[in-house]
C-alpha cells in the first residue's frame, strides 16, 4: 500500500513538474529550436553522455568492490543507463540514485545500508569534483571580472565540503556526533544514519580506491562539460570550453 502511495506521489509532482516546464517556455518556439537543431553536435553530446556512464561505473564497481560486493561491470553499466532513465521521470536526481541502491540491495540482502552509502558517496564525489573544478577556474578569472556573490557562493561550497569530509572520515568529529545521538534516538533516526555513517566512513581504510574513484570523477566531470558545450552548439549558442 505505502509502495503505491510513493508511485502516485511520484507521477504526480511529476506530471505537475511536466507542466510547469511546459506552461513556462513557448513550446512552438522549443519544437523549432529542437528541429533546427545540429544532429552532429547533438550526437557528439550524446556520446559524450553515453560514453561516460562506462567508467561511471567502473567507479561504482571499484567501490562495492572495496566494501566486499562484487559486480560484473556489464550489470552495472545497465544499472547506470536504468538509473538515468528514471532519472529522467522521476522528480529529482536522487530518484535514480535510488532505482541503484534498490537494484543493488536485492542482489545483496542485508547491505542497503552500505549500498546506499556507497552511492551517496559517489554523489559526494561528484560535487567535490565540480566544486574543485569551479575553484580552478575561479583563480584564472577572478581578476579578470567581478566575480561578487559567486566568490562566495564558492566559498561557502568549498567550506560545506571540508565540513562534510570531517564529520564522516574524521575520527575526532564522533565524539561530537554522539551529541546528536539522544535526539536522533527518539526520533528513530539513529540506526539508519549510524549504519550510512559506517557505511560511508569504512572508506576511510581504502584511501587508494577513494582517491582513484576521486580522480576518475575530476576527469569525468570535466569531459562532461564538453557535453554541455556540445549541445549549446547543436542549438546554435556559440559557447567555448576553453578555460583560457
Amino acid at each position: 500500500m505505502k509502495r503505491g502511495i510513493r508511485i502516485f506521489a511520484t507521477l504526480v509532482f511529476t506530471t505537475l513538474a511536466l507542466a510547469y516546464i511546459l506552461w513556462k517556455i513557448d513550446l512552438d518556439r522549443t519544437v523549432d529550436v529542437l528541429l533546427d537543431a545540429s544532429p552532429w553536435w547533438f550526437a557528439l553530446a550524446a556520446g559524450i553522455m553515453i560514453g561516460t556512464a562506462l567508467p561511471m561505473a567502473l567507479r561504482w564497481q571499484w567501490m562495492l568492490a572495496a566494501q566486499g560486493m562484487p559486480e560484473r561491470f556489464a550489470w552495472l553499466t545497465r544499472a547506470y543507463f536504468v538509473s538515468y532513465a528514471a532519472g529522467q521521470i522521476l522528480p529529482t536526481a536522487i530518484g535514480g540514485d535510488a532505482v541503484r541502491v534498490v537494484e543493488t540491495a536485492r542482489r545483496h540482502p542485508g547491505r542497503t545500508a552500505d549500498v546506499t552509502a556507497i552511492v551517496l558517496l559517489e554523489r559526494g564525489l561528484g560535487g567535490t569534483a565540480t566544486v574543485l573544478l569551479g575553484a580552478m577556474v575561479l583563480v584564472l578569472y577572478i581578476w579578470r571580472y567581478d566575480l561578487g556573490a559567486y566568490l562566495w557562493l564558492e566559498l561557502l561550497f568549498v567550506l560545506g565540503t571540508f565540513v562534510l569530509a570531517f564529520v564522516f572520515f574524521a575520527r575526532a568529529a564522533r565524539p561530537l556526533l554522539q551529541l546528536s545521538r539522544p535526539v536522533l534516538t527518539r526520533l528513530r533516526l539513529e540506526k539508519p544514519l549510524r549504519l550510512f555513517y559506517d557505511g560511508v566512513h569504512a572508506f576511510r581504510s581504502h584511501g587508494r580506491v577513494l582517491g582513484a574513484a576521486f580522480a576518475l570523477t575530476l576527469a569525468l566531470q570535466a569531459v562532461r562539460i564538453l557535453a554541455i558545450w556540445a549541445s549549446a552548439r547543436a542549438v546554435g549558442i556559440d559557447l567555448s570550453p576553453r578555460v583560457f
